[in-house]
């Protein structure tokens, strides 16, 4: 189901209910591997000891939560089994909820006061950058929203004809000065025409040659400032992309991001094609960079604003 909310606009019961079908269907394969780990891992116990919680520490580990969370987590049950002397195995799973919840945060919706909204997406490529700003525009535009897209990826062959792509199926004006132009000028451009055209939002693409080339890290910081002289608070939100089917790759990303530019926000892509759905977890704890989107499928309305309870429970259900 497509993505709401985006604005702060109550959800009706009938977009709820599909969000969340769509979500259970996206994490069914994260979901099935955790669980049947977890049930294992709580085989023939009664209570949670401490062959309980190396085998959860396994668990987690081995869904691609990442050591250092997993460690948090595990430290948390502890304290927690400490100070109640007693947890049954059978409460694991709740206690489990409880502290992945606390770990991840909701995002804050879009200001509605903010004209243009300037939303700078980051990230390498392959892991669905392009799709992603498709189905963001095309979710700001149901909700009733003005777009303007940038083509500021120019030096990948063919990023600029499938924003194109993207721009003419949703139906959104596009900036563009083809291949090899200069990004930052892009970028200029783009929020220089949201603005004169009183446009809600404008999303910018940027390169996304691998993260460890410096280069790309100058060039991400000098798009920013130029956009700047057109709207000094500009951009509102940089939102890295990260492909949940790279599992621990994807935590490499997002530490090499963080640090090259100010990451506010994060969209998990292909999380409905990947046993590895946990990676959402490490990322959203360790970086304290709420995750703002979920890729959960390939529809162009299958994004969806996370939601950190809804998450938990799908990742439970059953």
């Amino acid at each position: 189901m497509a993505l709401f909310g985006l604005f702060g606009r109550k959800k009706e019961a009938a977009e709820q209910a599909a969000e969340k079908q769509a979500l259970d269907s996206g994490l069914e394969r994260s979901r099935e591997g955790f669980l049947s780990k977890l049930a294992r891992a709580v085989a023939g116990k009664s209570s949670v000891d401490d062959e309980v919680l190396d085998h959860l520490e396994e668990v987690l580990v081995g869904s691609d939560v990442g050591v250092e969370t997993t460690l948090r987590i595990i430290e948390r049950i502890q304290q927690r089994v400490k100070r109640d002397k007693y947890v049954g195995a059978g409460e694991l799973n709740a206690l489990l909820r409880d502290e992945i919840a606390s770990l991840m945060r909701d995002p804050a919706p879009v200001d509605p006061g903010i004209k243009p909204y300037v939303i700078m997406v980051v990230g390498v490529n392959g892991v669905g950058k392009t799709t992603t700003i498709g189905k963001l525009a095309n979710a700001f535009k149901k909700e009733g929203k003005s777009v303007v897209l940038g083509a500021a990826d120019t030096f990948r062959a063919a990023a600029v004809d499938q924003l194109r792509i993207w721009s003419e199926r949703v139906g959104v004006p596009l900036v563009q000065q083809g291949m090899n132009a200069d990004p930052a000028a892009v970028a200029y451009d783009a929020v220089e025409s949201a603005k004169a055209k009183g446009a809600d939002v404008v999303i910018i693409d940027t390169a996304g040659r691998l993260h460890n080339k410096v280069g790309l890290m100058n060039e991400l910081t000098k798009v920013r400032n130029v956009m700047r002289k057109v709207i000094p608070e500009a951009p509102h939100e940089v939102l890295l992309v990260l492909d949940a089917s790279t599992g621990q790759n994807a935590i490499e990303q997002a530490k090499q991001f963080t640090k090259a530019t100010d990451v506010t926000a994060l969209a998990l892509t292909k999380i409905d094609g990947t046993a590895k759905g946990g990676v959402a977890i490490g990322i959203s704890d360790q970086f304290s960079i709420p995750i703002k989107y979920l890729g959960v499928g390939e529809g162009i309305d299958h994004l969806q604003l996370f939601e950190k309870k809804a998450f938990v429970e799908a990742m439970f259900k059953g």
